[in-house]
């Protein structure tokens, strides 16, 4: 319920400030007219067909990105040889901007979905990535004398200690994953697309329509927020067993 107050309070000022005419529509058009396009947009179908494509395109590089960037982090977890192999030039590679490797991809693969798919899953990879190293590499090393003692399997190594005991930041990374998944889908949609949210966006901004941008903005917020909230859910139900601080109430 407290979550509302602050979005409640912009809006409020939001719509004053436009009705009341202190900034132009054309820069800051109203609550109330952002709302009229959308249901201009949502009428006509070109808003879900829009946001149809980016779902897409998000999901796939989620999944390819962000499994790879699991796997590569059990991997590197596990084995230092493959940390000493691997981890330099993935670390590279993570930094370099999005907006300086997507004209590469366009250059290589062009503007299909490919080049788009390849930069989503390069954004969700590395949050996956780190945090599931991160995860098991913290996990305190006199509990794997414990398991030695009690004559662990490697197998049973995993699956009762590593694995429960890398989960927070596992999900952790997740959650990551596809807020970077999000982020990636902007910069690869506003720089080449025929269609999607971004494309919307894109177009919207040559013509000047303010409102369409705003509702291309807030979609994209609402989406992100959705995955974002569907995975703490699961993260509550994964790791009900821990007995963490929750926040003081005052």
């Amino acid at each position: 319920m407290y979550g509302i107050i602050l979005p409640a309070i912009i809006l409020t000022i939001w719509q004053l400030v436009g009705s009341l005419h202190l900034v132009p529509p054309q820069l800051l058009p109203t609550p109330v007219e952002i709302v009229k396009a959308f249901i201009t947009l949502s009428g006509d179908g070109v808003l879900f067909d829009n946001l149809s494509v980016s779902i897409y395109r998000a999901i796939v590089g989620f999944v390819i990105g962000g499994g790879l960037g699991l796997i590569s982090g059990l991997l590197v977890g596990f084995f230092r040889k493959t940390e000493y192999t691997l981890d330099p030039t993935l670390q590279m590679i993570r930094t370099v901007p999005h907006l300086a490797i997507m004209p590469l991809f366009i250059l290589w693969f062009g503007f299909g979905e490919f080049s788009k798919v390849l930069l989503i899953a390069k954004g969700a990879f590395f949050p996956l990535y780190l945090n599931t190293f991160l995860g098991i590499r913290g996990i305190d090393s006199k509990l794997f004398e414990v398991t030695r003692v009690l004559e662990f399997s490697r197998f049973k190594q995993i699956t009762k200690l590593i694995l429960p005991s890398a989960m927070p930041n596992i999900l952790l990374g997740l959650r990551l994953s596809l807020g970077m998944a999000w982020l990636s889908l902007i910069v690869a949609e506003l720089m080449g697309a025929n269609s999607g949210v971004g494309y919307m966006i894109s177009d919207a901004r040559q013509f000047a329509q303010t409102d369409v941008v705003f509702v291309g903005i807030v979609i994209f917020a609402l989406v992100g927020k959705l995955t974002d909230s569907l995975v703490r859910k699961l993260e509550d139900r994964l790791l009900r067993w821990r007995d963490s601080y929750d926040g003081a109430d005052k």
